[in-house]
Order: structure tokens, then sequence, then C-alpha cells
């Protein structure tokens, strides 16, 4: 099938690396479904794409509930096409020690990453069965290599790597691959609230973990976006399973 003719569904879509992106993968000539919780915040990347002249469909959807990842994703067949291609992206923090963490934020954070992963691609891998081609990026982390206050966080983040590797081998033999990206500090508001958690600047903060990475700056979300944009190419067929930490040194 022609690129131009493929549909990918990038969730946590509205901002970000999310919508870094999407941008991305339409500019590669696929149409996007814009998928976050809520789907008049998907307005700017959805304008952006079609602005530049590629197909894009705002989505609101929150993709830890079952039904409602299920009623997106025949929506997006109605409207945009089938998907062949998913982002999970999408994710949120509740940074706490241990002693402190409730099992509320336990819970949201293993919800929202890991719940929703699984839900996001089950709903969509069909399609890509069908179609005896498909590509999954899932959004993983360089906490999943441990992170103080990130207990919730972290686990998450490793069991993305996990889930990346059981559906490469699972669809490898449906022309499916599966990886992971794992950023490093990546500027983004999830990032600057860390900083604000923590009690520092966020200027401040940037340039600490800039002088601490070998290549000597911070990444922005479009890094992330490079990466996708290759690992969802036809010329990535072979590479499946993998995690691939872009953070500006060796991890992992």
């Amino acid at each position: 099938m022609d690129g131009n003719q493929r549909v990918a569904v990038v969730s946590g879509a509205a901002r970000g690396i999310g919508a870094a992106i999407a941008k991305r993968l339409s500019s590669d000539g696929l149409g996007v479904a814009v998928l976050d919780l809520d789907e008049s915040a998907c307005a700017e990347t959805v304008d952006s794409i079609r602005e530049a002249g590629g197909r894009a469909l705002a989505v609101g959807a929150d993709v830890s509930d079952e039904a409602g990842v299920e009623a997106a994703i025949a929506r997006i067949v109605d409207e945009l096409g089938a998907p062949t291609v998913v982002v999970n992206n999408a994710g949120i923090t509740r940074d706490n020690l241990l002693f402190k963490m409730s099992v509320d934020d336990w819970d949201a954070v293993m919800s929202v990453h890991l719940r929703g992963a699984f839900l996001l691609s089950r709903a969509a891998q069909k399609y890509m069965v069908e179609q005896k081609w498909g590509r999954i990026v899932n959004l993983s982390s360089t906490s999943a290599l441990g992170n103080r206050g990130q207990a919730n966080y972290s686990a998450a983040k490793a069991g993305m790597q996990g889930l990346t590797k059981t559906l490469a081998v699972e669809l490898g033999p449906f022309g499916v691959t599966a990886n992971a990206i794992a950023p490093g500090f990546i500027v983004t508001e999830m990032t600057a609230a860390t900083a604000e958690r923590i009690g520092v600047s966020f200027e401040d903060f940037k340039a600490s973990v800039a002088a601490e990475t070998p290549v000597r700056r911070i990444g922005v979300p479009e890094d992330i976006a490079h990466t996708a944009s290759f690992l969802v190419s036809e010329g990535a067929g072979f590479v499946s399973g993998q995690v691939i930490y872009v953070a500006g040194g060796p991890k992992g």
C-alpha cells in the first residue's frame, strides 16, 4: 500500500511530543488521527497539519477506557481510513516518593500508559493484520531505568518495553513491527512541571541537564518525531522489538 493511503493514530497528540510526531507523520504522507483526552485541545495540531496540506482528524478519547477506545477507532476508520500505524504516546505523571504515593496516583499512571497502549494497540491491530502491514511505536522513557520519585512512571515505562517486545513477537508474522522510543530529557510542559515540582527554574533545570548530556544539549519534541518517522517507514521493516534511547548519549 502506498504511504499516502496509510493512516496513523497518535495518542496524546494535542501538544508536546505527540503533536510533533503527528505533524511529522503527516509530512511523511500519512493521514493522522490526533487523539487526546480533550478533542478541542487537538485543534491546534490538526489545523497545523491541514494548513500544510495534510489530512488530520481530531479525536477525543480516554485511552484507558475500553469502550471509548473502540469507539474512537471505529470513528477513525469511518472518517479517515483503517489505521495501520499506532503511536502510543499518551501519558501523565503523578510523581512522589514511594511512602507518599497514593494508590490512586499509582493506578492513574498505569491506566493511561500501559492500559491505554494495550487498548489502542489491540483495537487497531486487526486492521494491520488484515492489510499484512503495520507499525506500532510505544513511548517509553529513560525513567524506565529507575528515577527517584517516579515509582509509578518508571514501572509503567518499563512495562511499555515489555509490551513492545511481546507485540513484536505476536504480530511479526503478519507484517507488523513494534518498537519503543525511550526519550531522555525533552522540553515539554511535562518537564517544565517537573522543574516546578523540585523547586528550580525551568531555565536552570534545562542548563543543568544539558551540561550532563554527552551531546551538550537538551532534547526537543522533533528529536523524538524524527525517530518515530524512521520506525514507521517502509525501510524500518526489519527493525522490531527494539527500544531506542533518544537521550543524547548512551542509556539502557
